[in-house]
Protein backbone atom coordinates (compact mmCIF):
# COMPACT_ATOMS: atom_id res chain seq x y z
CA UNK A 1 0.00 0.00 0.00
CA UNK A 2 1.20 3.45 -0.75
CA UNK A 3 -1.22 5.95 0.78
CA UNK A 4 -1.24 9.54 -0.46
CA UNK A 5 -3.12 11.91 1.84
CA UNK A 6 -5.28 14.21 -0.30
CA UNK A 7 -7.19 16.00 2.48
CA UNK A 8 -6.42 16.09 6.21
CA UNK A 9 -8.59 16.73 9.25
CA UNK A 10 -6.84 20.03 9.88
CA UNK A 11 -7.72 21.21 6.36
CA UNK A 12 -11.46 20.49 6.72
CA UNK A 13 -12.18 21.49 10.30
CA UNK A 14 -12.31 17.80 11.20
CA UNK A 15 -15.21 17.12 8.84
CA UNK A 16 -13.66 14.90 6.17
CA UNK A 17 -10.40 13.42 4.94
CA UNK A 18 -9.43 11.72 1.69
CA UNK A 19 -6.65 9.25 0.94
CA UNK A 20 -5.57 7.72 -2.39
CA UNK A 21 -4.30 4.13 -2.41
CA UNK A 22 -2.99 1.55 -4.81
CA UNK A 23 -3.78 -1.95 -3.54
CA UNK A 24 -1.21 -4.45 -4.81
CA UNK A 25 -2.24 -7.63 -6.62
CA UNK A 26 -3.48 -10.40 -4.33
CA UNK A 27 -3.71 -8.06 -1.33
CA UNK A 28 -5.58 -9.67 1.58
CA UNK A 29 -6.72 -6.34 3.00
CA UNK A 30 -7.56 -5.58 6.62
CA UNK A 31 -9.47 -7.86 8.95
CA UNK A 32 -13.23 -7.35 9.22
CA UNK A 33 -13.63 -4.35 11.51
CA UNK A 34 -15.91 -1.59 12.80
CA UNK A 35 -15.39 1.99 13.92
CA UNK A 36 -17.26 5.19 14.71
CA UNK A 37 -16.70 6.97 11.37
CA UNK A 38 -18.09 6.54 7.85
CA UNK A 39 -15.96 5.41 4.92
CA UNK A 40 -16.59 5.64 1.19
CA UNK A 41 -14.45 4.22 -1.61
CA UNK A 42 -14.37 5.35 -5.23
CA UNK A 43 -12.52 2.92 -7.49
CA UNK A 44 -10.29 4.58 -10.06
CA UNK A 45 -8.68 1.45 -11.57
CA UNK A 46 -8.94 -2.29 -11.17
CA UNK A 47 -11.26 -4.42 -9.06
CA UNK A 48 -11.78 -4.92 -5.32
CA UNK A 49 -13.89 -7.27 -3.22
CA UNK A 50 -15.78 -5.65 -0.33
CA UNK A 51 -17.56 -7.18 2.63
CA UNK A 52 -20.23 -5.01 4.26
CA UNK A 53 -21.94 -6.89 7.07
CA UNK A 54 -22.70 -10.33 5.63
CA UNK A 55 -22.73 -9.17 1.99
CA UNK A 56 -19.68 -9.72 -0.24
CA UNK A 57 -19.57 -7.76 -3.51
CA UNK A 58 -17.05 -7.13 -6.27
CA UNK A 59 -16.64 -3.56 -7.50
CA UNK A 60 -14.71 -2.18 -10.47
CA UNK A 61 -13.33 1.14 -11.72
CA UNK A 62 -16.06 3.79 -11.61
CA UNK A 63 -17.96 2.10 -8.75
CA UNK A 64 -18.64 3.63 -5.34
CA UNK A 65 -18.96 1.80 -2.01
CA UNK A 66 -20.19 3.22 1.31
CA UNK A 67 -19.70 1.73 4.79
CA UNK A 68 -21.65 3.56 7.51
CA UNK A 69 -20.09 3.80 10.94
CA UNK A 70 -20.67 0.72 13.08
CA UNK A 71 -21.14 -1.67 10.12
CA UNK A 72 -18.51 -4.43 9.95
CA UNK A 73 -16.54 -4.16 6.71
CA UNK A 74 -13.32 -4.95 4.88
CA UNK A 75 -11.90 -5.08 1.37
CA UNK A 76 -9.32 -7.03 -0.63
CA UNK A 77 -7.75 -7.26 -4.07
CA UNK A 78 -8.09 -10.84 -5.28
CA UNK A 79 -6.84 -10.11 -8.81
CA UNK A 80 -3.42 -10.23 -10.44
CA UNK A 81 -3.50 -6.47 -11.15
CA UNK A 82 -3.23 -3.46 -8.83
CA UNK A 83 -6.37 -1.51 -7.90
CA UNK A 84 -6.38 2.23 -7.31
CA UNK A 85 -9.01 3.98 -5.21
CA UNK A 86 -9.83 7.05 -3.15
CA UNK A 87 -11.05 6.55 0.42
CA UNK A 88 -13.16 9.31 1.99
CA UNK A 89 -13.44 9.32 5.81
CA UNK A 90 -15.95 11.34 7.84
CA UNK A 91 -15.48 12.65 10.39
CA UNK A 92 -11.79 12.95 9.64
CA UNK A 93 -8.92 11.72 11.79
CA UNK A 94 -8.17 8.19 10.64
CA UNK A 95 -6.04 9.49 7.76
CA UNK A 96 -3.37 9.90 10.45
CA UNK A 97 -3.12 6.11 10.70
CA UNK A 98 -2.22 5.89 7.02
CA UNK A 99 0.24 8.79 7.23
CA UNK A 100 2.06 6.86 9.98
CA UNK A 101 2.90 4.10 7.47
CA UNK A 102 5.89 6.12 6.26
CA UNK A 103 9.39 5.91 7.73
CA UNK A 104 9.20 9.52 8.88
CA UNK A 105 5.55 10.44 9.60
CA UNK A 106 4.69 14.13 9.66
CA UNK A 107 3.97 15.84 12.99
CA UNK A 108 0.21 16.10 12.29
CA UNK A 109 -0.01 12.29 11.87
CA UNK A 110 1.04 11.77 15.49
CA UNK A 111 -2.20 13.22 16.85
CA UNK A 112 -4.79 10.70 18.18
CA UNK A 113 -6.67 8.44 15.77
CA UNK A 114 -10.14 6.90 16.18
CA UNK A 115 -10.42 3.38 17.59
CA UNK A 116 -10.96 0.41 15.26
CA UNK A 117 -12.34 -2.91 16.53
CA UNK A 118 -11.46 -6.17 14.78
CA UNK A 119 -14.60 -8.33 14.55
CA UNK A 120 -13.67 -11.06 12.06
CA UNK A 121 -11.31 -12.46 9.43
CA UNK A 122 -10.16 -11.10 6.11
CA UNK A 123 -12.28 -11.90 3.04
CA UNK A 124 -11.72 -15.54 2.06
CA UNK A 125 -10.52 -16.16 -1.47
CA UNK A 126 -13.50 -16.97 -3.67
CA UNK A 127 -15.85 -14.78 -1.57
Amino acid sequence: MNPRILLRSEESGGAVSAVEFTAPPRWDGPFLHTHDFDEAWYLLEGELVFQLGDEVVTKRAGDFVFAPRGVPHTLANHTDAPAKYVLVITPAGFERYFARMTDDPPEWALRPIPDVTRVGPQIAWGG
